[in-house]
């Protein structure tokens, strides 16, 4: 691993996301933002004068750059395993946004890969390393919430059509962060049954509101609501909100518990605890991955299971049934 030296890191895909990439990397000490490599060559030399870094021709250059330690694969979800694999290749560690891979197959493909050349792969499952996720996953381990009886992971977070076509659909999106969570603080479920629907969209054809029930492997049940159909406007609104409950006590994380009254990259409003759980992540990545040789508190392994949920979730949907895991 790299020791206590500097680490320097190298963008592939300069989007919305990498502003908040590039906030965290600069938070964390010795680390640096040498380069980045966009499709967009306009929007390339816009972001590397944004982040004071080197605006490279292409991802292969970007990677075969011998200073660079780290490379964070910020681009569209199609092209997630051509990036991450060539830079594995060149010898980098690699954190690669969610949703990790188009399939199981994919990530399973760029874990050997990682595996083989002894090299991190982190998938950017950014929720569990906020402080109170944490939290939650060691009372729940400990058995200090007694047996886990039910949880919840909501989002309801209103996205106009233009910036919803740049996505996925709501299932793939979003329902990806809701599987990591679930993994993360109580496990896997063994069977599901999901349903979806797009209900405000006028071009754009992949749903905006999905939801999702589980049973859990020791009886518990789980819900999932992934929405881009409207904001809740109640007096306790989920809008991101994940709870745990269990016979001896419960635990809440929300959103709503930090917020900015001022426009975000794409919301009405700034949710500061997004931009927090990227730092967390991003600082975990450089300092315990990379420098510490810790493993991720989520792994290549759980990418590859939360993929076969939201698989399981897509057939589900299509024959209307339930889907065992």
């Amino acid at each position: 691993m790299a020791g206590n030296g500097g680490l320097n890191v190298g963008f592939i895909g300069a989007g919305d996301i990498s502003i908040l990439h590039a906030r965290a990397v600069s938070k964390v000490p010795g680390a640096k933002l040498v380069g980045l490599w966009n499709r967009s060559q306009e929007r390339a030399h816009q972001r590397a004068q944004e982040f004071g870094c080197k605006n490279y021709a292409t991802p292969e250059a970007l990677c075969a750059d011998p200073s660079i330690n780290a490379i964070f694969v910020l681009t569209n979800l199609e092209s997630h395993l051509e990036y991450t694999k060539l830079a594995l290749n060149h010898g980098k560690h690699v954190l690669v946004e969610k949703p990790v891979g188009v399939s199981v197959a994919e990530i399973e493909e760029m874990k050997s890969l990682a595996d083989a050349k002894k090299l991190v792969c982190m998938p950017g499952h950014n929720y569990i390393y906020e402080q109170s996720m944490m939290r939650t996953r060691e009372l729940a381990a400990n058995g200090d919430l007694g047996k886990i009886c039910s949880a919840y992971v909501m989002y309801n977070i209103h996205h106009p059509e233009e910036v919803a076509s740049r996505y996925p659909g709501v299932v793939r999106q979003i329902l990806t962060h809701h599987s990591y969570i679930l993994l993360y603080l109580v496990g896997k479920p063994k069977k599901l049954c999901a349903m979806k629907q797009t209900l405000h969209y006028k071009t754009y054809t992949e749903e905006d509101i999905a939801m999702v029930q589980m049973e859990m492997e020791n009886g518990a049940l789980a819900h999932f609501c992934a929405s881009f159909a409207a904001d809740d406007h109640a007096a306790d609104p989920w809008t991101v909100m994940v709870k745990v409950i269990g016979t001896a006590g419960s635990t809440r994380y929300s959103y709503r518990d930090h917020v900015e009254i001022k426009p975000g990259l794409v919301h009405s409003q700034t949710y500061s605890a997004y931009q927090g759980s990227i730092m967390n992540e991003v600082k975990y990545f450089l300092d315990d991955c990379i420098r510490l040789g810790r493993q991720p508190l989520s792994t290549m392994a759980d990418a590859i299971t939360a993929q076969k949920m939201i698989e399981a979730c897509e057939k589900s949907i299509a024959t209307n049934s339930v889907v065992s895991l």
